[in-house]
């Protein structure tokens, strides 16, 4: 009995050890050698710099030398499509202010002056009006320091009227981490978007972290992200322009079901959940980034198109197939002194070609921005009817 009580406790303890080495990422051995060589995945997080062989501003350059023919492209209208979702929201606030004398709040931190997230955050501040959701707003400097973030973030997070809570930073309206600002510039003589990052000192995680997850109707927190990734899972909130792209597909009629779909961008607040979303929706998901291979010939074997590079006419023409459906999300202010305002938004894809080639698309501005402002009402309204308990 004793010898055999050895021998189990030896085979015991092999297996523990060889269960130990396979669960340790990185171990040296004897000599100084990692067991396993792949580097640390925060390691290989490095920035998409995209290239392109046309400017911001050449709107044209390549439809003389294609064989386009005229625009026969169907506009998915996100703007009317967007305004039939806030009726429906504008109905629902309503009676339940009725029935129980509350409405939501959706609640906004505002870190810097940049143009484009100023335009977006009033542009939810306006909706939020008009659908008769109560809002506020956190206006705070670029040199903030990262507490007072945080203590903005939860401030938010103890006020019971408040049922969404969302921080728009530098560089997040155009789809990039709250970790780092990127400025954009087209320069004309060689053609080429020049992408120079600097480091924030404002931290993603402990703001995200920070957030509550029953009042993340950006849908950005780790676990809602894990939960859309995750069949047979349900987050409590989808991100919101993500959602509205399907949104926008669904209500064009733009069966997704077993078609190829290439999602061109990768960050986390659009091109990551998109592939997630799309993949759950049974399409068969391809990503494309700046570190990818023959792009445009990835991209032409795609039944549908979603883009969110923030890098003005990336896509042109040629990059796409014949009768495929495009939702461009970018949205890239381009210096225009006939605009009013001196600037004008273009999106990622070059209409004028795409809309000669392509079967449906949508247009910048007015196309997945509105629905995304729906989208995040829409959450906005869902997470009060959590908090009162009305589902």
């Amino acid at each position: 009995m004793q010898s055999l009580g050895i021998i189990w406790a030896r085979k015991w303890l092999k297996r523990s050890y060889c269960m130990r080495l396979r669960a340790i990422n990185t171990i040296n051995s004897s000599k100084g050698d990692l067991i396993i060589t792949a580097p640390p995945l925060l390691s290989l997080d490095l920035p998409d710099i995209w290239t392109t062989n046309s400017s911001a501003n050449d709107r044209t350059s390549t439809l003389s030398s294609l064989n386009y023919s005229k625009q026969s492209a169907a506009i998915i209208d996100g703007k009317s499509m967007a305004e039939e979702i806030m009726l429906h929201i504008a109905g629902e606030v309503r009676r339940m202010k009725k029935s129980i004398g509350k409405v939501p709040g959706l609640a906004v931190v505002l870190v810097g002056q940049r143009r484009d997230s100023q335009t977006y955050v009033r542009n939810k501040i306006k909706a939020c009006e008009e659908a008769g959701i109560k809002s506020m707003m956190a206006k705070l400097p670029e040199n903030c320091s990262e507490n007072e973030v945080l203590d903005a973030v939860s401030s938010f997070n103890e006020n019971p009227s408040v049922h969404g809570d969302l921080h728009e930073e530098e560089g997040m309206a155009k789809g990039m981490t709250v970790g780092k600002s990127q400025a954009v510039s087209a320069n004309l003589k060689t053609r080429e978007i020049n992408f120079e990052s600097s480091e924030c000192h404002l931290d993603e995680e402990k703001i995200v972290d920070v957030l509550s997850i029953e009042k993340d109707v950006d849908g950005f927190h780790p676990l809602n992200m894990g939960n859309l990734a995750m069949r047979g899972r349900e987050p409590l909130f989808i991100p919101c322009t993500p959602k509205g792209c399907i949104e926008l597909l669904l209500r064009s009629n733009v069966e997704i079901t077993g078609k190829k779909a290439v999602v061109i961008g990768r960050s986390n607040i659009v091109g990551l959940p998109t592939s997630l979303l799309l993949q759950r929706h049974h399409a068969t998901v391809s990503i494309v980034h700046a570190f990818t291979r023959d792009p445009e010939e990835i991209t032409r074997e795609a039944d549908i198109v979603v883009t969110a590079a923030g890098v003005p006419n990336l896509i042109r023409g040629h990059w796409l197939k014949p009768g495929a459906v495009v939702i461009d999300v970018g949205t890239n202010p381009v210096e225009d002194s006939s605009c009013a305002l001196g600037y004008r938004l273009i999106g990622d894809v070059c209409f004028e070609e795409a809309s000669r080639v392509v079967s449906a698309i949508t247009p910048v501005p007015g196309g997945v921005g509105p629905m995304t402002i729906a989208m995040l009402l829409t959450n906005t309204l869902l997470a009060a009817k959590r908090s009162y308990r009305l589902l």
